[in-house]
């Protein structure tokens, strides 16, 4: 089949040799650049004990509803996934998620001001463990999830021009 001009996809060097960092700017959840992503901003706490948090502020509306007047349980997910995952590069890695447990304890409401963060808890190799909530402005936790990340190789990241080579990667 063939395609026109116009749907055809290039990668040229530079775009294969920019940051992660530029190229997320379209993440459906954090990226400022998707016309319909959630635009999340995360405040990143550092803390003791290198046990990162990160929280976001949101409300939303009925262009996110699912059960009348709630979020959206895929919304709801997001949620919780996007807040896991900004644990990691503080840490100094890149990772993805390879799992997430969710327990919806409450209907989310639409239009209300929600609190999403996310702990993390340990990491054994390059296995990453991370929690996270939503909760109501006066501390009512509506949802939370437990979540499993994996880092990426630095060099596998390198060699997808994801990341620049370094010495350790070239």
């Amino acid at each position: 089949m063939a395609t026109s001009p116009e749907t055809t996809t290039t990668t040229s060097h530079a775009t294969a040799l920019s940051t992660l960092d530029k190229r997320a700017n379209h993440c459906f959840g954090c990226g400022p650049d998707n016309p319909s992503g959630l635009h999340l901003t995360f405040t990143v706490d550092t803390g003791t004990n290198a046990r990162p948090t990160a929280s976001a502020q949101a409300t939303f509306d009925r262009r996110y509803e699912g059960p009348p007047g709630y979020l959206h349980g895929g919304i709801i997910a997001t949620l919780l996934d996007e807040a896991m995952s900004k644990l990691n590069r503080p840490l100094g890695l890149i990772a993805v998620t390879r799992n997430m447990q969710i327990d919806y304890r409450r209907p989310v409401p639409l239009n209300q001001p929600l609190t999403v963060t996310g702990h993390h808890l340990r990491r054994e190799g390059r296995k990453l463990f991370h929690r996270a909530e939503i909760t109501l402005a006066n501390g009512t936790v509506l949802a939370e999830a437990q979540g499993l990340f994996i880092a990426i190789d630095e060099k596998l990241l390198a060699a997808a021009g994801l990341t620049p080579p370094t010495e350790e990667t070239a």
